[in-house]
């Protein structure tokens, strides 16, 4: 009996140990060597080259299933069934990110992009990059880059997600179970072939350009709303639109907003890029009556980046959408809801282009690019990084690596944050309410727009990493009693990586930016 228990022990203490050894190569960093750090300051200013490129990055959905209950979960246990697309005996699923586990897709809608926008000043090469994914975590991206070939010449590479959450996961928080990740690894590396593809193709297309600027910074409010208290949006459209210098044609377009792309909202079932879908077919092919064109677009291809749009920024299911031209209002989740906001938004868009009287014939670009590590202090990404649902490890003991950037065409600044960043910190209006955890007043002070040059501000949030939400210290709410006199705590802190992000990144933003030549 004695040895059966010793040999009982020595199982479990082999089990446990090889436990411990499967969560340490989870947590292992990666790319422990890299650094994205770099600092470009350009010169005189010169003649600008831009190229664009569009790569499609739609999943195959093989298998389709029937929803019994119509709980948007596939769950053979309530009855649910699938048709063997491609005859192989098993439910192959696409597990759609942003809203549950277990949702599996039964389709496409529309496809699913890389779009590129390349900017070159005969010195530097800036590649940017979006993605319609929910996220693409800083080790992707690290990966991604390391399959660019030198001869492309890239300078830094920029990869932002649109934040669809009507895609595939990318994250790995969103598979059949929380404690298993939602990522095929077979998806993820066809989603890096082809952003790089689409890197060369826009690489290939470079032409001599200029840049007409465009903005309407509240046009767009009644598309949003802000579920949290205070009521701040980043709601402002910015618009660069590429044109040929020597013929004149148009070669693409690059649009910052900020709203989370999930219209359609929890019951969808199909594969799409949501309201990006149409604000990208409206501006390049015009906005239509039915069959009649009422506004022309500007061809090309268009590159959409969201911005802050933490908070919650969204098209809410709360929030009506009229058709600009029926009338008609679109209440709940719905193609035609994601389409009236998409042509509304493509309406001010292209009438702001019309309207710009600034335009860049030359310039030089200046780059300033900071590596992170920020403290991973939320439990459960804790454990989900431990268990290898999120798949991306960490540099020092629970420290997530990440990077910030800082740019500058003349008239023009860009600033990109890892994250759902909340449009106070961005545009102004941190609060200490009472009752916040801390019992502090504002920290990220000024707001990062107000501490960038020029006069064309883009901020493109989820970019070059997915941390998750991104709070005012100030704004800090877990434990009661809460504040704005709720009854509960708000739903951004269970998705943060902790209450010093915000801090940290501002801090840094705000020496990254004093380094730009603020001309």
């Amino acid at each position: 009996m004695k040895k059966f228990f010793k040999i009982v022990g020595i199982f479990l203490l082999v089990m446990i140990a090889g436990i411990f050894i499967w969560m340490y190569s989870n947590l292992r960093d990666q790319y422990p060597e890299y650094k994205a750090d770099m600092k470009v300051i350009g010169g005189n200013a010169g003649k600008l080259s831009a190229g664009f490129a569009a790569i499609p990055i739609t999943p195959e959905v093989p298998d389709k299933w029937t929803d019994v209950n119509d709980d948007a979960k596939y769950n053979p246990k309530d009855g649910d069934t699938f048709t063997d697309g491609n005859g192989n005996g098993v439910f192959d699923p696409v597990w759609i990110a942003g809203f549950s586990n277990s949702k599996a897709a039964n389709g496409v809608h529309d496809d699913l992009w890389a779009r590129t926008m390349i900017v070159d000043d005969g010195k530097t090469r800036l590649a940017i990059v979006s993605l319609d994914v929910i996220g693409f975590m800083n080790n992707d991206v690290i990966d991604l880059r390391k399959q660019i070939p030198a001869e492309a010449g890239i300078t830094y590479t920029i990869v932002a997600s649109t934040h669809t959450h009507e895609g595939p996961d990318l994250i790995g928080l969103w598979g059949e179970t929380p404690f298993k990740s939602g990522v095929n690894p077979t998806y993820m590396e066809y989603v890096k072939k082809q952003a790089v593809n689409s890197i060369l193709a826009a690489v290939k297309n470079l032409r001599p350009a200029k840049f007409t600027l465009a903005e309407d910074l509240v046009g767009a409010i009644p598309l949003v709303k802000d579920t949290r208290t205070p009521i701040v949006y980043d709601s402002g459209i910015r618009m660069i639109k590429a044109i040929d210098s020597e013929t004149g044609a148009t070669l693409g377009s690059l649009c910052g907003w900020a709203n989370h792309p999930e219209t359609l909202w929890s019951k969808n079932l199909l594969i799409t890029s949501d309201y990006p879908h149409y604000i990208r077919e409206g501006i390049e092919k015009g906005v239509f009556k039915g069959d009649s064109l009422v506004k022309p677009g500007i061809g090309g291809v268009c590159v959409f980046m969201n911005g802050a749009l933490g908070g919650l920024m969204c098209t809410h299911p709360s929030l009506a959408v009229k058709d600009p031209f029926t009338g008609q209002e679109f209440k709940e989740p719905s193609y035609e809801k994601a389409e009236a906001s998409g042509k509304q938004f493509s309406l001010l868009a292209l009438t702001a282009l019309e309207k710009a009287t600034d335009t860049i014939h030359s310039g030089s670009i200046s780059l300033v690019v900071k590596s992170l590590a920020l403290p991973i202090d939320n439990q459960m990404f804790r454990l989900a990084t431990a268990l290898g649902v999120m798949h991306r490890g960490t540099t020092g003991w629970m420290k997530m690596r990440s990077e910030i950037s800082a740019v500058q065409i003349g008239v023009i600044s860009m600033v990109t944050i890892p994250g759902e960043i909340y449009p106070e910190l961005v545009n102004g209006g941190v609060e200490a309410p009472e009752g916040n955890d801390f019992g502090i007043q504002p920290q990220e002070i000024p707001a990062i727009r107000d501490m960038m040059p020029g006069k064309y501000k883009f901020v493109f949030g989820l970019t070059n990493d997915e941390i998750g939400y991104i709070i005012p210290k100030s704004q800090w709410d877990v434990e009661a009693p809460y504040t704005y006199d709720r009854n509960d705590s708000p739903y951004g802190e269970e998705n943060s990586l902790g209450t010093e992000t915000a801090s940290i990144l501002h801090k840094n933003l705000q020496e990254i930016i004093s380094e730009l030549p603020n001309k």
